[in-house]
């Protein structure tokens, strides 16, 4: 599936708080689409509901919603936040990619 770190976990329970939302009723839905300057986009987002070809992770105390076809992509996807002066923000690390981008908001397979 898919791993969040201890800081991108903190940060996510943070952004959750200050936008009054509740890690029992929201999720985090993580995706990917066509897009970005190396061919595929990466996608977050809180979300509400579930549909029927969502795989629902508990990444305590987060859970994650992916659906079917973006698991094939970030399968194994690690996800990380690097905070402070020089961080970058949200980070991902994806084994399955051949190539991303400067920014690491985009990748190919």
């Amino acid at each position: 599936m898919i791993k969040i770190t201890e800081s991108a976990i903190e940060k996510l329970k943070t952004l959750i708080s200050e936008e009054n939302m509740d890690v029992n009723t929201h999720y985090l839905r993580v995706g990917v689409k066509g897009g970005g300057c190396s061919g595929l986009s990466y996608i977050m987002d809180f979300d509400t509901h579930t549909d029927e070809d969502d795989t629902v992770i508990k990444i305590d105390p987060i859970n994650v919603v992916i659906n079917k076809k973006s698991l094939l992509y970030i399968s194994g996807t690690t996800l990380d936040h690097q905070g402070g002066l020089n961080g970058k923000g949200f980070d991902w690390i994806n084994p399955n990619a051949s190539r991303t981008c400067g920014c690491g908001e985009s990748f190919s397979l």
